[in-house]
């Protein structure tokens, strides 16, 4: 198991790698190139630059989170293979560079969905939470300015402008998109992809869909353990796996993350763990990574990662905004550094234990 944080990169993001790299225990990022629009090329040269940068920050590149896929290639759409193979230039140039893990997700339209990116909690924090009752109430072609109006400046992840600018045309191709195609899509997606990740061992780890449940009326496919191994069944290579986020699951209470991570032994690649709280049916917030804070027994998760050999990277995921800092929703240094020491407090337990 490697720890490591998510990093935006210097253009986007308050946190700087020096700082990554006092948090004890973190020895990598995972980053991306983050002006990059789903459909484009990756150069080499940015590739490497990025690299290089994180490199010499003392820090290693442990994986590319995300290289976004175009929704033509979601949707089935006449031009996919055109997109397909510019996806595939770029895991080549990745491959290339050393890089052997992508994140990634198959989600219509939306990335993922909170209703609120700063709710006061007890203790004085501010956190990401969800509402049902919010999304039933609201046009999703509101949902862009909801989430711009609280990102305090900064381009979220998946909410990027010069997509959602696109909202009405995007809900239009995917108006005849079911579960049933899309499925199928992803399968053929993963069939043209394999080769290459064969060729410069590339683990492509898919993100669960978060929530984990339809928004909108949009389909939804990487929901809980049937469909999670379903969509493994779609092809027996090593390479094609998943990224364990116990946020993205946790948001249904039914799903049982350790029996998930039980079921998927030797094709999860990639790791977020953080805890959530739910207050409500379809209502819950995003709590510090401690078990005690939220709704999820976070020793249970580690131990049963631990128990399926998980030697990947792992990092904490979306933390509080504490101790006056300003930073990305989610992606504020300071809660997450506190969540990467309780993990690896957790995993340093579970393997003298053991």
């Amino acid at each position: 198991m490697q720890m490591t944080m998510r990093w935006f990169g210097k253009a986007y993001d308050s946190v700087t790698l020096a700082q990554i790299r006092q948090v004890p225990g973190v020895t990598g990022v995972i980053s991306t190139l983050y002006n990059k629009l789903p459909g484009e090329v990756w150069e080499q040269e940015a590739i490497a630059a990025l690299k290089q940068e994180i490199e010499a920050a003392g820090l290693s590149l442990a994986g590319i989170e995300s290289v976004n896929i175009h929704d033509a290639i979601k949707t089935g759409a006449p031009d996919r293979d055109k997109y397909i193979d510019t996806y595939i230039n770029t895991l080549e140039r990745l491959g290339q560079a050393g890089i052997h893990m992508v994140c990634y997700n198959f989600m219509p339209v939306f990335d993922w969905t909170r209703t609120e990116l700063a709710k006061l909690r007890p203790d004085g924090s501010t956190t990401m939470a969800y509402d049902q009752s919010i999304i039933d109430s609201i046009d999703p072609n509101d949902m862009s300015g909801l989430i711009e109006r609280q990102s305090k400046g900064f381009v979220m992840a998946g909410w990027e402008p010069e997509r959602l600018s696109r909202i009405k045309e995007l809900f239009a191709m995917y108006k005849d998109v079911d579960e049933t195609r899309l499925f199928e899509n992803m399968k053929y997606f993963i069939d043209r992809i394999m080769p290459v990740c064969d060729k410069y061992n590339i683990n492509m780890a898919i993100h669960p869909d978060d929530p984990s449940w339809s928004v909108f009326g949009l389909p939804r496919i990487v929901t809980g353990k049937e469909k999670l191994q379903r969509l493994i069944g779609l092809s027996n290579n090593i390479h094609h796996g998943v990224t364990l986020c116990t946020g993205s699951l946790g948001t249904n209470p039914q799903n049982d993350i350790p029996a998930i991570i039980a079921a998927l032994k030797g094709r999860i690649h990639f790791a977020h763990v953080r805890n959530l709280l739910h207050t409500a049916p379809g209502k819950f917030e995003e709590a510090a990574h401690l078990s005690c804070d939220g709704s999820m027994d976070m020793f249970a998760i580690m131990k049963a990662l631990y128990d399926a050999g998980f030697d990947g990277p792992i990092r904490p995921d979306h933390g509080r905004a504490i101790w006056g800092e300003v930073a990305m929703p989610g992606y504020g240094l300071y809660d997450r550094a506190l969540g990467a020491a309780y993990l690896n407090g957790l995993w340093e337990a579970i393997k003298k234990m053991s």
